[in-house]
């Protein structure tokens, strides 16, 4: 069975910082793809990022670009989501998830071919 959890959600103010971890159980979830996720209240989810930990590939998307990034931790079987400059908007609850990713940015976003996912972690920006 894989685990996936999410922790270092919180509160902040624009412009400030946090840090995302997602905990990977099982060896064959961290092979594949990890991505990033978010969904705001009333919205529809969205892709964030993603990392190949195989090969350490890891790419955001445009609204977060420049400004989030996702790494690794093999030792830790750990997947990080940098976050900095955050504005209002990012305000969302965050889920990682496991899986092939797909074979474009809109497949990715789609998250079908994510096959596990966490429960998530509320990220709130005050202005």
């Amino acid at each position: 069975q894989v685990h996936l959890v999410e922790s270092g959600g919180g509160s902040v103010q624009a412009g400030g910082s946090l840090r995302l971890s997602c905990l990977v159980s099982e060896y064959t979830a961290r092979q594949n793809c990890v991505g990033w996720y978010r969904q705001a209240a009333g919205k529809l989810r969205e892709g964030v990022g993603y990392i190949f930990p195989s090969s350490n590939y890891a790419y955001v998307g445009d609204s977060v670009k420049g400004r989030f990034t996702v790494s690794q931790d093999n030792a830790k079987n750990t997947v990080y989501l940098q976050m900095s400059s955050l504005i209002p908007e990012d305000s969302a609850t965050y889920y990682c998830a496991s899986g092939r990713c797909g074979s474009s940015w809109g497949a990715f976003s789609e998250g079908y071919n994510m096959d596990y996912w966490g429960e998530g972690t509320l990220v709130t920006i005050s202005s």
